[in-house]
């Protein structure tokens, strides 16, 4: 029976790492993932970016649509021809009356100058659109990995929570074994152990959870993919200050902003549409020549057809135009407002965040560890009970989850700061072009 259980746990072994090798030969995501590496497959293959790229290219396609000049339209008519028995006596041509004539419509009040640059100016908001959209697929990104760098780390610390926990019970079960402790005490412990247990299952799954949102971010179908992060929540530590107060922070990022960018292009096509509008309200010219032969006696012929503007048909969508118009300029003025909050807040969030992390790097952490490594001494000893030892495993455990969760809220800060305000380059090795709405 042993030896089945061995090849069966062998066979299971073998199993495992066959589908780790077979993922990571059909798979084009590395196992061991950095943070700009995350950035530029998000970047290459997220369908929300490709969704924005499309819209960019519609919008292409409408520049060349509005700049088309109206067709020619051919006219051929005939009146009275003769029947067959008068067919004989006189030729086709001379038997009719015939109308060959091409008409030719003259767009007038610079009607195409109006709507080809309406239609510039969308396709400029779309492509800002698009940036921006890189730009919160970035910071999504951003997050996401973070949340995996803590996950791990949460892993990390209670793994070896529980590693210490072990070898207290190892202890414990000699001091058992030779009468030094009751039954009671090492059953006590063998209840908190399944405790950290617990908490290393959960964050286990927790790490699981956000390593298969990062996977569907950056495009992986085989969302079961076992990626690590390179990183470490100590890089925080090393990030450079905001340059910078928020009232230059917030200047610099009106002028970044992809989205602000985006509402004034909008605002630049409802002028355009407004001029279009008033254009519209002179008639447009229609011209023809061609030739006329009315039985036997052919000429040239010549027209012109103009729409009598008896009744303004066009004041609805003048009065339509003027009102998106003014739409535009308040959703400008609202997006620069919000841009300017955001910015306020990332400054606010991201120095109180670093401040955070320094007390607690300085005094809390460093003052849990002492007073952990000083009660399991004494316990070691035997001049400290259970229960003293227990409540300080329980408060360094705590403190190291708020140093973890100090570091992940300042790197998170920062990128967020750094999204305010419009800044974060593409990564290596993805052309701007890619990220903006560019050729595939």
């Amino acid at each position: 029976m042993r030896v089945q259980r061995t090849g069966a746990a062998l066979a299971a072994v073998f199993t495992w790492a066959t589908c780790v090798a077979a993922t990571a030969q059909t798979s084009t995501t590395p196992l061991r993932l950095s943070l700009d590496e995350a950035i530029r497959l998000a970047a290459e293959r997220n369908p929300r970016l490709w969704a924005a790229r499309e819209q960019l290219s519609i919008a292409e396609s409408d520049v060349r649509t509005a700049g088309q000049r109206p067709n020619p339209v051919f006219e051929l008519s005939s009146e009275g021809l003769g029947g067959p028995a008068g067919l004989g006596r006189s030729g086709l041509f001379d038997r009719q009356e015939l109308l060959l004539r091409v008409d030719h419509t003259l767009e007038t009040g610079g009607r195409r100058r109006w709507r080809t640059e309406a239609a510039g100016h969308q396709m400029e908001a779309a492509r800002a659109e698009a940036r921006d959209q890189a730009r919160l697929l970035r910071l999504d990104v951003q997050r996401t990995y973070s949340q995996l760098v803590l996950a791990r780390a949460e892993v990390e610390a209670t793994q070896a929570s529980l590693e210490e926990i072990d070898k207290v019970l190892a202890l414990n079960r000699i001091r058992l074994d030779q009468g030094e402790i009751s039954g009671g005490e090492y059953r006590r412990l063998e209840v908190e152990r399944l405790r950290f247990v617990d908490e290393t299952l959960s964050a286990e799954l927790a790490a699981r959870s956000v390593r298969s949102a990062l996977l569907a971010l950056i495009g992986e179908t085989r969302l079961d993919l076992p990626v690590e992060p390179t990183d470490t929540l100590d890089h925080c530590q090393t990030l450079q200050p905001a340059a910078g107060e928020p009232g230059a922070l917030r200047a610099a990022a009106l002028a970044a902003r992809a989205d602000v960018e985006a509402a004034r292009q909008e605002r630049a096509r409802a002028e355009s549409g407004v001029r279009l509008q008033q254009a519209l309200r002179l008639p447009s010219v229609t011209a023809g020549l061609g030739y006329h032969r009315d039985f036997g006696e052919g000429g040239l012929a010549f027209g012109v057809s103009v729409p009598i503007p008896v009744f303004d048909r066009n004041r609805g969508e003048i009065a339509r135009a003027h009102a998106e118009q003014r739409l535009a300029d308040h959703r400008l003025s609202a997006i620069e407002t919000a841009v300017a909050l955001e910015v306020q807040q990332a400054f606010d969030r991201l120095e109180t965040s670093r401040r955070r992390v320094e007390y607690i790097e300085r005094e809390y952490l460093r003052s849990a560890r002492q007073s952990r490594d000083i009660v399991l001494a004494a316990y070691r000893a035997g001049a400290a009970d259970l229960v003293d030892y227990l409540d300080a495993q329980r408060a360094y455990r705590e403190a190291q989850r708020t140093r973890n969760r100090a570091l992940y809220d300042c790197r998170v800060n920062q990128f967020e700061l750094d999204a305010a305000t419009g800044g974060g380059a593409p990564p290596s090795g993805v052309p701007a072009a890619r990220i903006d709405g560019g050729s595939r």
